[in-house]
């Protein structure tokens, strides 16, 4: 019996470690929008005739060496706490890589191009789960100097800030910027770090909150939300599947006509059953399947907005 009882312990010992180790959020560190505003680094990009600024991290990188400096520094210290990072200087050159792929790629039923943001084509090839926006300003007293600091946990998904550190490190005679601001923030690295992984756990819970849109394509079809299978609406199929396929059974079903459904707080399963991450669009997608079996047999469309928002469209591709 105390042999059993010594082995039993042994087991828990040894095994302990390996259910005690939570899965770690990957994590992208950008400088904030104000620092590239404040810097001039700042891009027009334009979409359907609207032109919005968006920060150019690309010259940024590429000019300003305290930014790079900085990220280094900051990356640092998230591997040290075992968080696993996204490098956006590599990211930047991947997507550069994809971008003839991408300016070619055109709609098969009307020739239209592919129409995406610089900051969502950065965090659909990131794939990270939360992205750290790093802001500082360096203060000056006499022959010393100190970095007044802010650091945001942003879901990638949601945009919804997560986590949060602030302050100002005590004055030094260093004029190196990294190390400013390593003194500065290691005091909070922790509790901030803690509130990354506290956010994790609960989307590992809950689920992983999106958007989703269905809509009808209006190409003369007839086809409405409201077609009944086998005497239910599509509207309900869709409704039921969703309520099946959610963490929990939770989202939110906003708008509902004959021609579209709008679902938000959509709680989608943070890994797919073979393990590999879960993303909006693949969430979708396997609704698109579900509808093109019996005995709906109906052609649809799946389209992204972001990583958080995915768009499917019924009648046609």
């Amino acid at each position: 019996m105390k042999r059993n009882l010594l082995i039993g312990c042994l087991f828990l010992l040894l095994t302990a470690p390996l259910f005690g180790q939570a899965k770690k959020p990957t994590i992208m560190v950008v400088p904030a929008d104000a620092w590239c505003n404040a810097n001039g680094y700042m891009a027009g990009f334009t979409t359907q005739g609207v032109t919005t600024n968006v920060p150019d991290y690309k010259a940024a990188l590429q000019t300003d060496m305290d930014l790079l400096n900085v990220i280094t520094k900051i990356g640092e210290l998230m591997v040290e706490r075992q968080f696993p990072l996204k490098d956006l200087a590599a990211t930047i050159r991947s997507i550069e890589q994809s971008a003839a792929e991408d300016e070619m790629t055109m709609s098969s039923t009307s020739g239209a191009s592919l129409s995406e943001s610089p900051l969502d084509r950065l965090l659909d090839r990131a794939k990270a789960d939360i992205m750290v926006e790093v802001l500082w300003k360096v203060n000056t007293v006499g022959p010393k100097n100190s970095v007044t600091y802010t650091l945001r946990g942003l879901d990638a998904y949601t945009n919804k800030q997560i986590a949060a550190a602030q302050g100002t490190g005590a004055p030094s005679f260093s004029a190196e910027i990294p190390v400013l601001l390593e003194e500065a923030v290691l005091s909070n690295m922790d509790n901030f770090t803690s509130q990354l992984q506290a956010y994790f756990d609960d989307l590992q819970t809950n689920g992983r909150e999106v958007a989703v849109d269905v809509r009808v394509f209006d190409n003369g079809s007839g086809l409405t939300l409201e077609d009944e299978y086998d005497g239910t609406e599509l509207q309900e199929v869709i409704d039921n599947w969703m309520a099946e396929n959610t963490v929990s059974h939770r989202y939110s079903l906003s708008d509902a006509t004959e021609n579209r459904m709008k679902f938000e707080q959509v709680r989608i399963p943070l890994y797919k059953p073979n393990g590999m991450p879960m993303d909006t669009r693949s969430f979708v997608e396997a609704l698109r399947k579900y509808l093109k079996n019996e005995p709906y047999n109906l052609t649809c469309k799946t389209m992204t907005r972001g990583l958080g928002r995915a768009i499917l469209v019924i009648g046609e591709k």
